[in-house]
């Protein structure tokens, strides 16, 4: 597979052309940013963990029935994944209280929820990618109705799956963020990435954060709890 020029480069990720125009190569970085940018910073080794845990994560989730863009791990840092038009719809799924949603609604974090709650923002920096409900969605032509649908359901299952394996691994799954896309035949599928920069992870019996809350909150640490997160799971897939 020929890598050819740079297409685009994110907050933690840079994307590449290939010589198949279905087919994308996504290089991860050790940059870190928190706050919509607004704090930067590095963790050492963190593109290697991240690449390598998603590509783990989306395997067993493809073998659950959920589709996913990955095709293959290219190495340490760089996968081959199936292009995508991205939904500018952010997922976020939370178990447990946490995070902004405790600012928002001033719930004590840790509070478990009696079911999972969901919720979408509008994938946009400049505004903040700020919270939106599926009218929102729907009146500013993000999705259809039948893909928000798709989207949610997809959602769910992801979080069933990856609860219980991380319950395996000792964690606890508090809340996470995913992205989906279209393929060019209109397929949704999951994309971006799992890992601790989208995952809230909280070991299961401390309730010490294995996740970039450290970084967000100067916990310290942080490499330390991303290489725990890796070593718990590559133990356990």
């Amino acid at each position: 597979m020929e890598k050819r020029e740079q297409l685009y480069e994110g907050k933690a990720k840079k994307v590449f052309a290939t010589d198949n125009p279905e087919l994308l190569i996504v290089s991860y970085k050790d940059d870190a940013t928190a706050f919509n940018g607004l704090k930067k910073g590095t963790i050492v080794g963190k593109g290697v963990i991240n690449n390598k845990m998603s590509n783990l994560l989306m395997q067993r989730l493809e073998k659950a029935g959920v589709p996913t863009h990955y095709v293959k791990e290219l190495s340490d840092r760089e996968t081959l994944v199936k292009k995508v038009t991205i939904v500018p719809l952010e997922v976020i799924v939370r178990n447990i209280a946490a995070g902004s949603f405790s600012k928002r609604y001033g719930v004590e974090e840790g509070v478990a929820f009696d079911s999972p709650t969901i919720e979408f923002s509008y994938k946009n920096d400049e505004l903040g990618d700020p919270l939106l409900d599926e009218y929102h969605a729907l009146a500013l032509h993000l999705a259809t109705p039948k893909e928000i649908e798709t989207i949610k359901k997809l959602s769910f299952a992801v979080n069933e799956q990856l609860k219980a394996f991380w319950r395996e691994c000792g964690v606890t799954l508090v809340d996470f963020k995913l992205e989906f896309g279209r393929l060019s035949d209109g397929t949704i599928v999951l994309a971006d990435e799992i890992s601790p920069d989208t995952c809230r992870l909280w070991d299961s019996k401390t309730g010490e954060k294995l996740d970039k809350d450290r970084f967000r909150r100067d916990l310290g640490g942080v490499e330390d709890a991303y290489a725990e997160v890796m070593k718990r799971l590559t133990a356990h897939i």
